[in-house]
């Protein structure tokens, strides 16, 4: 079978990648650029850092910096006033995941009329203003992705958009912007990769080019993640999880994410949990309840995350894979929706409206073992807590 791969066509990585923006707006000839970030990036002087590089060389540039997390169709429709405004001709993104999907959607909108919500999957975007994209979080791989996730303003549904035109010509993937980040952004955004990089490789989409990287991102993760939650400015567990990220981001947007994603959003979407803490909340108990479905595949993660050794047949890899991943989520202290503050009955009412939204993304048919709308709705049952 013949796999699609599809890329960012200029990878900068390491440390002072960001530094090179000027330089790759020129390779791609492009000289209007909008920056797009949030308050919290303007409030460290990384935006300013990034306009000083553009002034120096004489580049027209705007900013847009009323990014909210977990972006809203609102939002967007702000950024594109400022872009038409302006005639930009590309689009730069500094900031993490939703950052880099108000981006992604601003640029892909641009000279589209109709709402957002027209062009969810399983429409797709593959045509836009040329995006390039800064992280500045270890987690979402967005800027190796052809997906953006949205939020219906009106309808707080957590949209899967995807295409082409969503997938940045240019990604600055540098380090040592993660360094600041607090250990709770580095602990969810470290298991969102995670989640993406175990998600691709046992999704029926898999591939052998997918298959390489995502092994090579669970190791990285198991070994520095904690690492990096305990020491932040440790230079080398850093490093090693913005690579990892960006590996995660490339296998899933080639392989595709599972039942876990397809679980998640809409948790986010009703209940405003950051995107890498809802995935985490998942993450165990929907591994456990998938295992079934390619045994072989889950043993490999066990052991590319040294949770398991060779001598382990495949049903114990399996076992010490989920108690690792509870371990994991136990030292990283995940909360359960019940400890996040969410009480039983918005849970239980919230239900089949998550269940529907989870099948519509189309992730879950991608899951090893695919799940029905029952089996989804006793699913969050589960992962509730108490």
């Amino acid at each position: 079978m013949t796999s699609n791969i599809n890329l960012p066509r200029i990878l900068r990585i390491g440390a002072e990648a960001s530094r090179m923006l000027p330089a790759t707006l020129k390779e791609l000839g492009l000289s209007r650029p909008l920056l797009v970030s949030d308050a919290f990036i303007v409030s460290l002087g990384w935006l300013a850092n990034l306009q000083q590089q553009l002034d120096d060389e004489g580049v027209f540039h705007r900013s847009f910096t009323e990014v909210v997390p977990d972006p809203t169709t609102d939002a967007i429709y702000q950024g594109l006033a400022v872009l038409r405004e302006n005639e930009h001709d590309c689009v730069v993104a500094l900031g993490g995941g939703s950052t880099i999907d108000t981006a992604k959607a601003i640029a892909a909108m641009a000279n589209r009329e109709q709402p957002i919500r027209d062009y969810k999957v399983p429409r797709t975007l593959d045509d836009g203003l040329p995006i390039i994209a800064i992280p500045t979080t270890a987690g979402t791989g967005s800027e190796a992705t052809r997906v953006a996730v949205i939020t219906d303003t009106e309808t707080h549904e957590k949209m899967l958009c995807m295409g082409l035109g969503l997938m940045p010509v240019a990604a600055l993937v540098d380090f040592e912007l993660t360094i600041t980040m607090p250990l709770r952004l580095t602990a969810d955004t470290g298991i969102d990769s995670l989640c993406h990089a175990l998600e691709a490789y046992v999704s029926r989409k898999a591939n052998p080019f997918t298959d390489t990287i995502a092994l090579a991102s669970m190791s990285a993760i198991a070994k520095h993640l904690p690492t990096a939650c305990k020491e932040p400015d440790n230079r080398e567990a850093r490093e090693a999880m913005m690579l990892a990220a960006t590996h995660g981001g490339i296998a899933f947007s080639n392989a595709s994410v599972t039942l876990i994603h397809g679980m998640s959003r809409p948790i986010g979407g009703l209940f405003h949990v950051p995107h890498g803490m809802s995935n985490a909340m998942l993450l165990p108990d929907i591994t456990a309840w998938s295992i079934s479905g390619a045994p072989a595949r889950y043993a490999s993660c066990a052991r590319a995350m040294q949770l398991a050794d060779a001598s382990d047949s495949d049903e114990q890899a399996n076992q010490k894979l989920v108690a690792g991943l509870r371990q994991l989520c136990t030292d990283l202290q995940v909360p359960t929706p019940a400890s996040f503050g969410i009480s039983k009955a918005q849970w239980q009412q919230a239900i089949p409206t998550m269940a529907q939204q989870a099948l519509n993304s189309g992730s879950p048919a991608n899951n090893p073992r695919i799940p029905n709308a029952e089996q989804i709705a006793t699913l969050y049952q589960t992962v509730w807590g108490d």
